[in-house]
């Protein structure tokens, strides 16, 4: 079979829409394809109507969800190569935004942060398949080592 699903866009309740639209333009690297005055945006990268939704509708003020609460792990951004990653690691960086961990899983390079409104975020880049940890079977190994972040960071431009 040929059709598939992907992954369209996410939609994020925040407590705080410029806050949010800070984050995710000028940290992330998205760009604002629309805005409805100031209870919701959508950003998108590369053009497409949106990836990402923002809104306040029901959230304007509100606190985080409580530790140990169903809901989102986390949203992942892919970057096209490793300077992509490190340049947005670096805006992550200058923005004192701490970071959750950092981890190579073979496949993948990722950073994991959270938001303004403490929703989880892994930023990554894939490496080439060809380069994926496989045994001798040729069945994917994925890892969990541990991720060199101030080599990362140092490949910024």
């Amino acid at each position: 079979m040929t059709d598939h699903a992907t992954i369209g866009h996410i939609h994020l309740r925040v407590s705080d829409l410029d806050r949010a639209i800070a984050f995710y333009r000028d940290i992330l690297g998205f760009e604002i394809t629309q805005k409805f005055g100031n209870r919701a945006a959508f950003l998108s990268a590369g053009g497409y109507h949106h990836h990402i939704g923002l809104n306040t509708w029901e959230s304007l003020g509100a606190t985080p969800p409580p530790p140990g609460h169903t809901g989102l792990y986390h949203s992942a951004f892919l970057y096209p190569d490793r300077a992509s990653l490190a340049a947005v690691l670096k805006r992550v960086v200058e923005a004192g935004i701490p970071l959750d961990g950092a981890a190579d899983h073979g496949v993948s390079e990722a950073i994991y942060l959270r938001d303004p409104d403490e929703n989880g975020v892994e930023i990554y880049r894939d490496r080439a398949q060809a380069d994926w940890p496989r045994d001798a079977a040729g069945k994917l190994l994925m890892v969990n080592e541990r991720l060199d972040v101030a080599a990362l960071l140092a490949e910024a431009p």
